[in-house]
């Protein structure tokens, strides 16, 4: 390799590095523009031949699709969920919202046994329970205020996102052909493999936001419903919280509603937490096994195990976006291995 290629690499890369660092601030605008250039493509293009290859009115209305479908409801959504997660902080800070006599509620209901149990092994009585976990559920609280206060308070930051969005997905739909075309000739693998990962990279951003969002947003409204009706406290942020879990596997939205039929159990509301358990077993566990055959399907499943760990591990990383980032990280590392895995195979065929 001669000096000037040597040096032209190192340009390459740092430029890159840089250009990249320049898009960090508003990283998750370019990837949900990315993300949703990818699901309303075909929309795209039945504007396309619909209006015979007029791309730019075509992106336009596509836009427009996008803004009715997606930007209206999650913006009208947050500013929901800003109003009753503040108001909910706000009675629990005032004792309005007594969480110490609810706790005792369910300590109480516990056998005493359990408590010799915890003092034999120097774990504490009741009442030292009760002090933490009524402690503890008033530091999460407070927590979630201040999250979703910074996202009232940051409307200036979240419009400036959402303009570039929206800008970046008219031409991602105006000109994604010709973009897809240019990164399939600049990725410096052969075309086979270079095709098995845009393909494996669609498939897995098609599979995590179709199936798992359109998931979640179902479980999530049962389960808000449900809460509503038995008269829970704020029943629309348990809904967007069963919805953000339910995308965890083996646990999902049992993590909300369990310990809230626990509290029924516990406090002698034997309807209620019948009502509970029924929904939650019956009606939202049977979602997840309605739903995905059509919407993920199988070709894109990858083991439970595996969708659990990116997704934590994803989001533990870069937020709320890790439940894309860190599936789609998971699944082209499969895919890198199984390429690998393949040629490895060829490698040890004898020659004829």
């Amino acid at each position: 390799m001669t000096i000037q290629r040597t040096s032209f690499y190192i340009l390459l890369a740092l430029v890159t590095v840089a250009f990249f660092w320049l898009l960090v601030p508003y990283y998750t605008a370019i990837l949900w523009a990315v993300i949703l250039a990818i699901l309303f493509f075909p929309i795209q293009r039945w504007f396309v031949r619909l209006l015979r290859g007029r791309r730019n009115i075509a992106a336009f209305l596509t836009v427009l699709v996008c803004i009715c479908l997606v930007i209206l409801p999650v913006a009208i959504l947050s500013s929901s969920l800003v109003q009753e997660g503040s108001q909910l902080y706000q009675r629990l800070a005032t004792r309005e919202f007594d969480i110490n006599r609810y706790v005792s509620q369910i300590i109480s209901a516990l056998p005493p046994t359990l408590e010799e149990w915890l003092k034999h092994f120097e774990l504490g009585d009741f009442s030292q329970w009760r002090t933490r976990i009524s402690n503890s559920i008033l530091q999460a609280s407070r927590l979630l205020a201040g999250q979703l206060l910074s996202i009232g308070q940051n409307t200036l930051q979240f419009f400036i996102g959402i303009g570039i969005m929206l800008y970046l997905l008219f031409f991602l739909f105006r000109d994604g052909e010709d973009l897809g075309n240019t990164i399939r000739r600049a990725v410096p693998l052969s075309d086979n493999y270079t095709r098995q990962f845009l393909e494996k990279f669609t498939a897995v951003i098609r599979a995590t936001v179709k199936g798992n969002i359109i998931i979640a947003i179902v479980q999530g409204a049962i389960g808000g419903v449900t809460f509503w009706l038995l008269g829970i406290e704020a029943a629309l942020l348990w809904g967007v919280v069963m919805a953000v879990v339910s995308m965890l596997p083996a646990v999902g939205a049992a993590l909300v509603w369990a310990p809230a039929a626990a509290w029924y159990f516990a406090i002698g509301a034997w309807w209620k937490a019948s009502i509970l358990v029924f929904v939650g077993v019956l009606v939202i566990g049977l979602v997840d096994n309605l739903l995905r055959p059509p919407l993920v399907g199988k070709s894109t499943r990858m083991p439970d195990y595996v969708v659990l760990i990116s997704t934590i591990g994803g989001i533990s990383l870069v937020g709320i976006n890790g439940f894309v980032i860190g599936p789609l990280i998971a699944a082209l590392f499969i895919a890198a291995w199984s390429l690998l895995t393949e040629e490895q195979r060829g490698w040890d065929k004898p020659e004829a």
